[in-house]
């Protein structure tokens, strides 16, 4: 049986201390018991000067009603991931992100733990670009192209789903109505939203926001802005939807946004009006929005990343934009049109790939897509010696005897799915309600699958 080594004190605070997030312990007295170099940085303090000392008496700016630590130790329940903006003893703005937690031993309160997750650089960033965005909005359209560098003649296709899209989003252009996108990484989601907004009468920015990573206080005051004094260090600062004012907003990943926000920007949507963060009065704004996912919908809906009522807000005007893998026809396109590309910046003159590199380009699966396969040219381009791209050009990221699965997973379960709603369908003679009874799904889920297939068009509600 293997010995098993005792954890030592000098052992367990070494693990605290190695930790990149601050933390602070307390008994429940309120003494401090251990405060970390982490925490000490966070605070501009030196970890003497906490250690030993009851919490309210380190941190004096804090009081019972305002203290996490106070709170846990009184009503023994946790408090995670709140948000806590301030300025240390050094007069530095820190923002981090706080989850206090309750020692319980035996069922005795033996004191807290807080643990500090220092977002300040992300606080730091976001300020930037909103600093940035509102110079852009301050000059005039013309000169900066209304923030975009894409319209629909961006859009190289010969497939007839991908141009249907795209006589979809063109029509969708002039209307006012939210748009959501679905497409995976690589797809091509901005360069679409883009041409739609080029494409419509807004005379105001186009402002691209990701909602990906972003803690949910920092992303409202990006969108919404801040008011003076709503928390430490707020300044009256104009949020994207004012920034944006007559023109479109584009939240790309919107399934990662908090649920919170999330709540906030229906609101948006249903009445157009905008309450900065710590403010009193709204704004009313004229913005459109077009939001972006990279998985369906539907599996966004069920693991509870997307609210229901938002998604039907912003699903007015749909677009799926089909993955490389089933646009084969478009491969050679958009090879011919990358090798053009690179051509003019490195100075070469590539007329083309051979015959083998040829088949082995149209028949990856491309899980990156036209990203994807813009990098491979790219990268191909950079060794390529003669006229021509070989196989040998490509070698490094397409080894000859690279593998490849014939038929993937998602390709045959889609098939799969998409053969059983035929069927139920065909036995309900079109009625969708006993078609998912059938199916055993709800009605609702069975409308949003019918909605991608063809066979839609005859069904009855």
């Amino acid at each position: 049986m293997r010995e098993t080594i005792p954890l030592t004190d000098g052992m367990f605070e070494a693990i605290l201390e190695s930790i990149d997030e601050g933390i602070h312990v307390v008994d429940n007295r309120g003494m401090t018991i251990y405060y970390n170099e982490i925490a000490a940085k966070h605070d501009g303090l030196q970890v003497g000067d906490v250690l030993g000392t009851h919490y309210l008496e380190a941190f004096p700016s804090l009081s019972k009603e305002t203290s996490t630590l106070s709170h846990v130790l009184t009503t023994r329940k946790p408090i995670f991931n709140k948000d806590q903006t301030y300025r240390n003893m050094k007069g530095h703005l820190i923002s981090t992100i706080n989850t206090t937690l309750p020692i319980v031993v035996n069922g005795n309160l033996e004191g807290a733990v807080e643990i500090a997750r220092d977002l300040s650089r992300i606080k730091i960033l976001s300020d930037k670009v909103m600093e940035l965005q509102s110079k852009i909005n301050r000059k005039t359209v013309k000169e900066f192209d209304n923030g975009t560098i894409y319209t629909f003649e961006h859009i190289l296709t010969n497939d007839p789903v991908f141009i249907k899209v795209k006589d979809r989003a063109q029509k969708a252009a002039v209307l006012h109505s939210p748009v959501l996108v679905y497409g995976e990484t690589g797809t091509g989601k901005e360069l679409l939203v883009q041409a739609i907004h080029n494409a419509s009468k807004r005379v105001g920015p186009f402002i691209a926001q990701n909602c990906a990573a972003l803690p949910a206080s920092i992303l409202e005051s990006i969108l919404f802005g801040t008011s003076k004094g709503s928390f430490t260090g707020a300044e009256e600062r104009e949020g994207l939807f004012e920034l944006a004012n007559g023109g479109t907003l584009f939240l790309d990943e919107i399934n990662s946004m908090p649920i919170d926000v999330q709540g906030k920007l229906l609101r948006v949507l249903e009445d157009g009006v905008i309450r900065r963060v710590g403010a009193g009065k709204t704004r009313k704004v004229d913005v459109r929005i077009i939001a972006a996912m990279n998985e369906e919908p539907e599996s966004a809906l069920e693991a509870k990343r997307l609210r229901v009522d938002l998604f039907y807000r912003l699903n007015v005007i749909y677009l799926r934009l089909p993955p490389l893998r089933e646009r084969k026809e478009d491969i050679s396109n958009l090879i011919a049109h990358f090798i053009k590309k690179y051509n003019d910046k490195f100075h070469k003159n590539i007329r083309g790939v051979d015959q083998k590199s040829a088949t082995l380009l149209s028949s990856r699966h491309w899980h990156g897509n036209v990203r994807e396969l813009e990098h491979v040219i790219q990268s191909a381009m950079n060794f390529a010696e003669g006229n021509t791209l070989t196989v040998d050009d490509f070698e490094v990221l397409l080894p000859e005897n690279q593998s490849r699965v014939t038929a993937p997973l998602r390709d045959v379960l889609l098939k799969t799915e998409y053969d059983l709603i035929k069927q139920a369908m065909n036995v309900s003679q079109g009625n969708v309600k006993k078609a998912a009874e059938q199916l055993g799904i709800p009605r609702q889920t069975l409308q949003y699958k019918l909605s991608k297939h063809p066979l839609s068009q005859s069904a009855e509600y």
